[in-house]
């Protein structure tokens, strides 16, 4: 049995073929249209051509993500919660906690051993500590932001921004560069900054390791170095954090 599980993001959608539960059989993602159901549509069209499957077929499933109530033809539309737990355990069996940063929100899940969630804690009101900072600070640093963590990486200094809110912080940035401070430098006071601001949302929950970084901001190493460092806690990250929500929905629509 082949499950489909989609995952409709603010920022990117994603989406997983999984046959019988376990094994993965194609994955993407592409940035959220103005209409997020025609991305989803699109990412489903293509994947029935890459597997050559035909549309005809029957799939179980299941949509997860902001946009997940647009689409009406899933078989379960489950929150982002559970398709992340769900899709983290798959990958990390001995996983007890979940970071995951998108690109408008963060989310951090407490597991239980085995995989029941016990608690969460989510901010989607606020930009700080999200991809939406990021993508800020490479504009202001006239960079592209798959280019962020490699120029953090060679920090020589340490900043620290005072600022909670992106707003503000956006005025610590231009002020840096008025004082002609280098630019990895200030980029590593952002991720710094947004490790430190994941440390405050998890002094709510009780941090037992292993602990897992998801979510596309979890493709910048030196984040996930920032987090290593802030939490004083091994940090592990999947080889594809962007679809770990579609892969938990994929996984439970054959449920």
């Amino acid at each position: 049995m082949i499950s489909i599980g989609l995952d409709i993001g603010s920022r990117n959608t994603k989406i997983v073929f999984l046959e019988d539960s376990k094994r993965i059989l194609w994955s993407d993602f592409t940035a959220t249209a103005v209409s997020p159901l025609l991305s989803a549509r699109e990412l489903r069209s293509k994947g029935l051509a890459a597997l050559q499957l035909e549309e005809e077929l029957q799939f179980r499933t299941c949509v997860t993500g902001y946009g997940r109530h647009l689409y009406k033809e899933a078989d379960r539309t489950l929150s982002e919660i559970n398709c992340h737990a769900t899709g983290i355990r798959y990958l990390f069996p001995e996983a007890r906690t979940i970071i995951d940063i998108g690109g408008q929100d963060s989310k951090l899940i407490s597991l239980d051993e085995q995989g029941k969630i016990l608690d969460f804690v989510m901010n989607d009101k606020c930009a700080a500590g999200t991809g939406r900072f990021l993508e800020m600070t490479a504009l202001r640093l006239g960079i592209d932001l798959d280019q962020l963590s490699l120029l953090a990486g060679q920090a020589d200094q340490e900043l620290k921004l005072n600022s909670t809110c992106v707003v503000f912080a956006e005025s610590e940035i231009i002020g840096f560069m008025a004082q002609d401070i280098l630019p990895a430098n200030i980029a590593r006071a952002v991720n710094m900054s947004i490790a430190r601001r994941i440390a405050s949302q998890m002094s709510s929950l009780s941090l037992v390791s292993p602990l897992v970084f998801t979510g596309g901001v979890a493709l910048s190493a030196d984040i996930a170095n920032c987090l290593h460092y802030v939490l004083q806690s091994e940090v592990q990250v999947p080889s594809d954090p962007e679809i770990t929500g579609a892969l938990g929905a994929a996984i439970l629509a054959s449920l």
